[in-house]
């Protein structure tokens, strides 16, 4: 009896299978059935097979094995909400890769960190001492940079700094690959690039490949005709007048250096890499002087040793060595070339062909050959660029350097603000000689212990930090330019203090510069010119605010906005101006007033930008177009 019982106990777990739970709590509701009453167990069992359970009445619980889950899983109110969403899955997989293809396609082109914010060139043997000797060197730049940061700059620029007799500035080269000693060692170059890269800021030097000193290596060994260096310099014999040695012809010597590792150089002198091959003396531009008292070069035309055939050709292979080293990631290298005396249409050729590039700018030093304040003169210097710059090309500007007469001294200091105003409302890069931030000036001492010309030292003056002894430059007893005597009341700490700065009103801008696609995406539009003023827009499509700036370089006249901008609004808001009483104010627009060497950023809201209207196309320019999207907060091309 109890091996039969044992028996139905067996063959009712076999026909209950399905329903196991192995220790699972089964659902309540799930009735047990039990054997049909009428079947009869007699003798042997046979062997069962699988049993297909009835799922009629039966909901999927936890614990079920898989069997029955896949007997759940085919019925079509499980099969059809699961496929539904598989499918929504990968379209909108496709969906997501179609739109993130069609947001490349429209997406402009990002500017690269040199067009991105403002360049400070350093002249480094007058910007700071850190070892006492009345020198700057390159441990100064690297304690100076956290200022630098504040001044919202981008990239450093330092001039030549490499061995050199410093007879001829930065030219007068004797070992390219050694730090003058005068500015430190190679460590402390190292130090410097990697801080400067700590700090997110980016580093470009001088590269002159066509100067060296005659104390350099090369020119020894091309001296004496030794192996390859023979050819490395242009030689000819002399000759011999009356006992006294005549030089063959009124030639420089030639030098092709070029060098890597940092973000990028600014090419010097380029026009001088090749010559004539015939060696003749050069004209002279006044026919009838007496040829032995030619001694300047202004007094000759350079027709055989500038720009000759071939020269572009050596700057693209210049441009091919750069590419070569910024294919990693993040890590572009910039190529400038200083075209300094050249026409402005030589200048825009070192921009390259359409598709052969070369320099990714000519630095543009037209602003800094202003010696007069002149609303006319601005213009031309502004249209003249942006005219012949070849399309899709990028502008820069500067307003002073280190072979120019400071901007206070050319000009006078109530035109520093409106010129800093002038460079970083412009499209384009701006690019500020250290101490222009400040206003510094010329100095004015006539007694200078140097061999150089001292025309070219009055504009490299120590920096002047603070109105300590030496301006808070270097801490020795004698430095080796003498500071500016307005020292004590132009400097950085003074200035940092005064909310009418100069320095304060330089970091306005440049903040603005770096936050307003206006400025750094912008298209420019010129709407007036005279003697006095000029006036312009900055406008993108997208955004319907419009800047106004209204600059005036003479003397107080008024102006009429109203005449000059169809549809501007009676009232216009003061976004910055010179003269810091106005700012956050309104102007109106039918009559404007400006003092000499005052200027606004004028801000209003508009739907008709000028250059869509046929009365301004040919007075409004653009680097790299791009329109504004508000309702996905991102630029595109499909203006």
């Amino acid at each position: 009896m109890a091996e039969n019982k044992g028996k139905t106990d067996s063959i009712r777990m076999s026909t209950q299978g399905c329903r196991t739970n192995n220790g699972f709590v089964q659902n309540e509701d799930i009735l047990e059935k039990d054997p049909d009453p009428g079947s009869r167990l007699d003798g042997a069992v046979a062997v069962l097979g699988p049993v297909e359970p009835d799922l009629k009445d039966i909901r999927p619980y936890a614990g079920m094995p898989k069997e029955v889950l896949f007997q759940f899983s085919g019925q079509a109110r499980y099969r059809l909400p699961r496929e539904v969403l598989f499918w929504l899955t990968v379209a909108s997989v496709f969906v997501l890769i179609g739109a993130t293809i069609a947001i490349i396609a429209v997406s402009p082109k990002c500017l690269d960190w040199w067009q991105a914010g403002p360049m400070y060139q350093i002249y480094p043997r007058s910007f700071k001492d850190s070892d006492m000797d009345g020198n700057g060197d390159l441990k100064g730049i690297q304690e100076k940079l956290d200022y630098i940061r504040t001044l919202n700059i981008k990239t450093i620029w330092i001039t030549s700094f490499y061995k050199s007799s410093l007879k001829d500035f930065r030219h007068g080269v004797e070992d390219f690959r050694e730090i003058d000693p005068i500015f430190g060692t190679m460590k402390d170059f190292e130090n410097l690039v990697a801080a400067i890269h700590d700090k997110g800021l980016k580093l470009i030097i001088d590269f002159i490949p066509n100067h060296t000193s005659d104390k350099h290596a090369w020119f020894q060994l091309s001296r004496t005709r030794t192996g390859k260096y023979t050819d490395y310099y242009i030689w000819h014999d002399c000759t011999r007048e009356n006992g006294i040695t005549v030089p063959p012809n009124n030639w420089e010597i030639i030098q092709f250096w070029l060098t890597k590792g940092v973000d990028g150089f600014s090419f010097d002198a380029v026009k001088f890499l090749l010559e004539a091959e015939h060696l003749r003396d050069e004209a002279q531009v006044n026919k009838t002087q007496i040829p032995d008292t030619v001694t300047h070069y202004w007094e000759l035309y350079h027709d055989f040793t500038t720009t000759q055939v071939g020269m572009h050709d050596i700057v693209r292979s210049f441009r091919q060595t750069m590419d070569q080293y910024s294919r990693e990631p993040g890590r572009y290298r910039f190529m400038g070339i200083e075209a300094y005396g050249e026409s402005i249409d030589r200048t825009m050729m070192y921009y390259g062909l359409p598709f052969v590039q070369e320099a990714d700018f000519p630095f543009n030093n037209y602003l800094s050959e202003l010696n007069a304040p002149s609303g006319n003169g601005v213009f031309e210097v502004i249209t003249s660029w942006m005219e012949n710059m070849p399309e899709g090309k990028w502008p820069n500007w500067m307003i002073g350097g280190p072979d120019r007469a400071r901007l206070t001294s050319r000009l006078g200091a109530e035109y520093v603000n409106i010129m800093n105003m002038l460079v970083f409302t412009l499209p384009g890069t701006p690019i500020t000689y250290y101490g222009e931030e400040i206003g510094m000036r010329n100095i004015l001492v006539t007694n200078l212990n140097e061999s150089y010309d001292v025309d070219t030292l009055f504009s490299k003056s120590p920096m002047q930090w603070d109105n300590s002894s030496n301006a808070g430059f270097s801490e020795a007893n004698h430095t080796w330019l003498p500071t500016s005597s307005d020292y004590h009341t132009v400097n950085v700490d003074v200035q940092k203090t005064q909310p009418r700065s100069a320095l304060k009103f330089y970091q306005e801008l440049s903040l603005l510069h770096v936050n307003e696609l206006l400025l750094s995406r912008g298209w420019f539009c010129y709407l007036r010119n005279n003697s006095h003023s000029v006036v312009y827009t900055r406008e993108l499509d997208g955004i319907d605010r419009v800047f106004l700036v209204v600059l005036n370089f003479g003397e107080s006249s008024p102006l009429n906005l109203k005449e000059m901008v169809p549809n501007i609004p009676t009232r216009a808001s003061i976004r910055l101006s010179t003269s810091f009483a106005d700012k956050g104010g309104e102007v109106d627009t039918h009559d404007i007033l400006l003092d000499k060497g005052e200027g606004l950023v004028l801000e209003y809201n508009t739907k008709n930008l000028l250059h869509h209207q046929t009365a301004f196309r040919d007075r409004c320019f653009v680097s790299n177009r791009a329109c504004y999207s508000s309702t996905l907060n991102l630029l595109h091309s499909l203006c």
